[in-house]
């Protein structure tokens, strides 16, 4: 009787425990943990980019000026170069010549015009004693007088010729970088199809990025831009931004100067000019980048990280963690991007919490246990 007791005790026992495992079985899991933000309103500057391409502030073409055979270089390419350094000289002894024969003209007609002044002032006494007629006097006065006007003559074409001399030794007309070369010593110059022009010297402590926006992009920045063209250029604040091919930001910032007459009707675009300070002559005339303007400010503006955000068929929606910790699905509508975020422009309130991570572990309905995601807007999103 007692072994009896002590069996039923046992089982019931292990019927028991066994009870007790199935209830902990079958209780509910707790909610599950997702990451999630909340949204918030913020100012946020709102940039536009361009693709521009860059020039020198002067990109002087060096040409020459007169026919010639080319002597000498006197530069090395692409070093910098002062204003009047000697850059080219081209054979000046067919110009030395004239100019050899056109003071040997002018020679002639000084020794005319002393002639004619002599014959003048013989005449002139007689002609008041009326020794010899008016007539005789007036042809004296006026061979005098066109005597001058031949000494002048003279004088011009022989400082033409001087001139053309001086265009011989090439001159660099600024400071700033030249180029490579398009003549070599002994090349004839001067005349198509010759080289004219021999090279280009450019002037970039300042750089101009020239590039097209189109014409609802003029729009967007059309006042911030009038208002900018309309002071003085030391006074323009310096906002626009450089991005270079590589992707990194040119350290100093650029003002406006320019913005075309009218809007080219086949592309449906105008151009802009902004210059830069090129202090260490980093940028080249020619180089390719991005110019980035600053269109306006978004008041109130509800930005999410992009990997919030679902898309379907061009339709955007996110997971909401609502107030009793369920998860709903809310469409939404979003407007440019800013770094790594979509600009809300419709669907979400300020202080309603975002899923953020593992969207694909959650579902309409599903309770959770919401933990705040440390996800901060940096100035380069801002960007």
């Amino acid at each position: 009787m007692r072994f009896k007791t002590i069996c039923l005790i046992i089982c019931l026992s292990f019927f028991l425990f066994a009870c007790s495992e199935e209830k902990k079985e079958k209780a509910p899991p707790p909610p599950q943990e997702v990451s999630i933000i909340e949204t918030k309103a913020q100012d946020v500057p709102l940039f536009l980019e361009f693709v521009g391409q860059t020039s020198g502030l002067k990109d002087i073409a060096i040409r020459a000026r007169v026919e010639g055979f080319l002597e000498g270089i006197h530069f090395q390419e692409g070093s910098t170069v002062e204003k009047g350094k000697l850059l080219y000289t081209l054979e000046s002894q067919p110009f030395e010549e004239k100019v050899a024969a056109r003071m040997s003209g002018v020679a002639e007609v000084k020794t005319m015009l002393a002639k004619t002044k002599g014959d003048l002032d013989r005449i002139r006494p007689l002609a008041e004693s009326h020794a010899v007629s008016k007539s005789d006097l007036d042809a004296a006065v006026a061979a005098y007088e066109a005597t001058l006007s031949s000494l002048e003559a003279a004088k011009a074409t022989l400082r033409a010729a001087e001139i053309e001399l001086s265009y011989t030794k090439i001159k660099s007309p600024l400071d700033g970088i030249i180029g490579r070369t398009q003549a070599k010593v002994g090349d004839f110059v001067g005349k198509d199809p010759n080289p004219v022009i021999l090279n280009t010297v450019s002037q970039v402590d300042t750089i101009l990025v020239s590039f097209f926006i189109t014409e609802t992009q003029y729009l967007a920045v059309a006042r911030s831009l009038a208002e900018a063209l309309a002071k003085e250029i030391d006074e323009l604040e310096a906002d626009f931004e450089l991005i270079l091919i590589d992707g990194s930001v040119f350290e100093h910032k650029g003002k406006p100067d320019f913005v075309d007459r009218e809007v080219d009707s086949s592309t449906g675009a105008i151009l802009v000019q902004a210059s830069f300070p090129n202090p260490e002559l980093l940028l080249r005339p020619g180089q390719f980048g991005k110019v980035r303007i600053k269109a306006r400010v978004a008041k109130d503006a509800i930005l999410i990280p992009q990997r919030c955000v679902m898309e379907i068929q061009g339709l955007h929606n996110v997971f909401v963690v609502n107030a009793e910790n369920t998860i709903e699905t809310r469409d939404i509508k979003v407007g440019p991007k800013v770094g790594s975020f979509w600009l809300i422009t419709e669907g979400l309130k300020p202080g309603e919490k975002v899923v953020f991570e593992g969207l694909q572990k959650v579902k309409d309905g599903a309770a959770v246990n919401p933990v705040v995601a440390d996800v901060k807007l940096t100035d380069q999103d801002k960007k």
